[in-house]
């Protein structure tokens, strides 16, 4: 429909199609900005010429393995130059790329491992203890290749092929494979698992190069920025953000270890311009002692996800020299999928009216086709009135192929032509969305749903409070009640009832926590809160 009524001639060849694919960035990137700075790690410095080289050894010496096109190679390793190198280096031999979570438990990882099935494991020296053990526990295990880290001073084992070594052996002439069809598997993302078993996501070609071209946009990006590594390489492939930033010439600077002071030496030493991270990066930043700062004259552009920041937080950051964007999205959506946008309807905004329009989750990004809010029983919209709750439903290219080997799982999640992500939001008149909860976090106390997001956006508010996450703690007369389990800040002291008294001031009283819990909060490796610990931990207190 809609094409002219004769085609002849009019047919697809090498000359006017090419399958997307985020190989091409890095392939561009070699000639036209061949010695512009690509990767910065301690005294490491690589430019897209040197890159692109050891990518095409990385994709021999992984070749010479005998690994095949669609077979998976995965990674143990932290954000170091490696890691980069094996989001361009594993695709370039055809194979697909599972970056797995350096801080899973051993049985964990032996499950991906043997649910993936990959042939390569390609792991940092600091977890060869973990390596061994999984290994010895897999029928068939994978062959490993081992990263030392000279930067921060960790050696080889000598158990197993050294990457440096490795590399040096390999054909720098090698042919990069590049899809035929960009529908093509690129890489495998397993989701956390704390409900079951994790999930394999599958990203084609497609969906992962036009995230790279959306971002930027989003972004608001020029050409050469310095981009911190923050997000792990191995949560949604750092967002996408390793196949995005050759596009713009930019280079990245690699952090092993996320302090405030590393973040800060990134900033003022190596002028780091963007980075993305969740809300703890953030009061990570703002709650720094003063040795650890380091002063900058630029605009930091940063993107937040994980969780909704609260408006303290990003009314906190911002005159430190932080300009913050709200992003949202899943594993399943390549990362982020949708920003609050900054327009000039807004701009005039300031204080906690700016903080409060900030937080929201936002509108869909370019690459997507739609982001709105259903009800899932009906698949008809929520009124746009800030009030009527449904479940955030996406679809587009910025949508996984499915969960691998889970057709099950797969078909259930695209129920009704939408990928339903289990978030409970409500939309505002213009459209912008904010996440009230995930369904499982929403507590119902006495028939009233109470979003735990708004009672911890109050907590936060508090002077004395570093972190505050709620959960739902069983009540013989309610059912269940909001319970505040609170991170203070270094320093300060507040007291329950304090902080019940605080929010009592300022939420409706079933909304008011009626129990709050002192602790240090259990955190992923992105810094997301684990509300599912918590709920264990609060249960019979």
């Amino acid at each position: 429909m809609g094409w002219l009524q004769d085609e002849t001639g009019l047919e697809k060849c090498a000359a006017n199609y090419a399958a997307l694919t985020p190989l091409t960035h890095l392939r561009r990137a070699a000639d036209v900005f061949a010695t512009q700075e690509a990767i910065v790690y301690g005294d490491i410095r690589r430019d897209y010429r040197s890159y692109h080289d050891r990518v095409t050894r990385l994709a021999s010496a992984l070749a010479a393995r005998g690994v095949q096109p669609g077979d998976v190679v995965a990674t143990l390793l932290p954000n170091i130059p490696a890691h980069a190198e094996a989001h361009f280096g594993v695709p370039a031999c055809g194979a697909v790329l599972n970056a797995i979570n350096t801080r899973l438990d051993l049985e964990t990882v032996v499950y991906i491992l043997e649910h993936g099935g990959a042939k390569v494991l390609i792991a940092d020296s600091a977890l060869i203890d973990l390596v061994r053990a999984a290994c010895a526990r897999l029928a068939a295990p994978p062959q490993v290749i081992e990263v030392a880290d000279p930067v921060a001073c960790i050696p080889a084992s000598g158990d197993y092929p050294e990457y440096e070594a490795v590399l040096a052996q390999a054909d720098a002439g090698f042919a990069w494979v590049m899809p035929e069809d960009e529908w093509e598997s690129l890489a495998l993302n397993y989701t956390s698992g704390t409900t079951g078993k994790p999930k394999g996501v599958v990203y084609h070609h497609r969906g992962a190069y036009l995230s790279t071209l959306s971002q930027p946009i989003s972004w608001r990006m020029t050409l050469f920025p310095r981009y911190l590594t923050i997000v792990p390489m191995f949560h949604c492939n750092a967002w996408c953000h390793p196949w995005m930033l050759p596009v713009m010439g930019g280079a990245m600077i690699c952090l092993r270890d996320i302090t405030a002071r590393g973040i800060y030496q990134a900033i003022s030493v190596e002028g780091a311009t963007h980075f993305g991270g969740a809300p703890i990066v953030l009061q990570t930043i703002i709650n720094a002692p003063a040795e650890e700062r380091l002063p900058f004259d630029h605009v930091v552009e940063v993107f937040t996800a994980g969780a909704p920041p609260a408006a303290a937080t990003l009314a906190a950051i911002e005159p430190l020299g932080f300009n913050v964007t709200q992003v949202y999205g899943l594993t399943e959506t390549y990362g982020p999928a949708s920003e609050c946008l900054w327009h000039d309807g807004v701009e005039a905004l300031t204080g906690d009216d700016r903080a409060e329009v900030k937080a929201r989750t936002g509108i869909a990004m370019p690459f997507m086709d739609g982001i709105t809010v259903m009800t899932p029983e009906t698949m008809t919209e929520v009124p746009r009135d800030a009030a009527a709750l449904g479940e955030i439903m996406h679809r587009g290219n910025g949508v996984m192929k499915g969960y691998y080997r889970n057709p099950e799982a797969t078909r259930k999640s695209f129920e009704g032509g939408w990928f339903h992500s289990g978030d409970i939001a409500f939309q505002h008149p213009d459209g912008y969305i904010k996440i009230a909860d995930r369904a499982k976090d929403i507590i119902i106390s006495g028939g009233e749903n109470v979003s735990s997001v708004e009672v911890e956006g109050v907590l936060m508010r508090h002077p004395a409070v570093g972190l505050a996450s709620v959960v739902a703690k069983p009540d013989e007369k309610w059912g269940e009640v909001p319970c505040a389990c609170v991170e203070l800040k270094p320093g300060h002291e507040a007291s329950a009832s304090d902080l019940i008294a605080f929010c009592r001031e300022r939420l409706a009283g079933f909304k008011t926590p009626k129990h709050v819990v002192f602790m240090d909060l259990p955190k992923t490796s992105t810094g997301k809160i684990q509300k599912f610990e918590l709920r264990a931990q609060v249960r019979d207190m």
